[in-house]
């Protein structure tokens, strides 16, 4: 029998029925409105878990630069740094600035990544997830319960916001990466259904109003770092969710609240490049440079 979950409330609701975690409620669904075997659900995420962990690899040794020039060597850089003094919040942080830079340069050289939820923001998910899955040792089983759990978690956002910075700006691309990348990293850590939901609230609602403004019109900057910050964002929040952090303000009314800001956002600011950082002094002379 399919079950249409469009909300978290009935998401979470469904869980408690069914005495399920959300990634066996979610892989279930999808089977059912697939026509698929579970088995075959989890197949399809572990490709995707194979190329994230891919794009890293590939992203960690390449200094390539972008067709721009813009971007494409911070990840070397970030790399040569920790060689010589290493990062004040320890090991896995270091990881996942690396990662972050690492699949979010990929992208910007045309190698191949996974869109989680957008290709601009595709660095986010897999340095917080894989970071912490590789330091706490956590099995592959464990990994695909997590991205699954990332996905529903984005399925049900984009049910009500497209997941598109011309639409709703950046809150709506990595502001909504950075809240599967917190239900990720909550499920791997044990976190319970509240607690997973909880840290995707918080990892949503705090970053609400951020703008879509590219440097001559190209997913290079500030979106390349914007990764790195919106992964060590989730993190915050899976801490914090953990902890018996709830958000005061229920997942469900978060994601209107980001709908309703991205309405009322400027097109100017929703990818358009004619306000904010794209229209800077410097921004307008990078895009002359690029474009001619």
């Amino acid at each position: 029998m399919e079950t249409n979950i469009n909300t978290f409330e009935q998401l979470k609701n469904e869980c408690i029925e069914r005495g399920k975690e959300i990634y066996e409620v979610a892989q279930e669904n999808m089977a059912l409105n697939s026509d698929l075997k579970i088995e075959q659900v989890r197949a399809h995420a572990n490709r995707s878990l194979f190329a994230m962990k891919e794009a890293i690899q590939v992203g960690l040794v390449s200094k390539e630069l972008s067709m721009s020039g813009m971007c494409g060597q911070d990840c070397f850089r970030i790399q040569e740094r920790f060689k010589k003094h290493p990062a004040l919040f320890g090991g896995t942080f270091e990881k996942i600035l690396k990662y972050a830079l690492a699949t979010s340069e990929e992208n910007i050289r045309m190698g191949r990544i996974v869109a989680c939820p957008t290709a601009g923001s595709c660095g986010i998910l897999p340095a917080a997830m894989l970071s912490v899955a590789e330091d706490c040792d956590c099995s592959i089983e464990a990994q695909l319960d997590a991205l699954i759990t990332a996905g529903e978690i984005g399925r049900i956002v984009a049910a009500k916001v497209a997941l598109a910075g011309a639409v709703a700006g950046c809150q709506a691309e990595c502001g909504v990466a950075s809240s599967m990348a917190a239900a990720a990293v909550c499920q791997l850590r044990g976190g319970t259904i509240d607690q997973i939901l909880n840290a995707s609230a918080l990892a949503l609602k705090n970053i609400l109003g951020l703008t879509c403004d590219p440097v001559a019109g190209l997913v290079e900057v500030p979106c390349v770092k914007r990764n790195p910050f919106l992964a060590v964002h989730a993190i915050t929040a899976v801490e914090l969710a953990l902890a018996g952090v709830e958000s005061k303000i229920p997942f469900d009314e978060v994601v209107d609240a980001m709908e309703q800001t991205g309405a009322m956002m400027s097109p100017t600011l929703k990818e358009s490049s004619q306000a904010g950082l794209a229209t800077t002094k410097t921004g307008l002379e990078v895009q002359k440079r690029v474009f001619g």
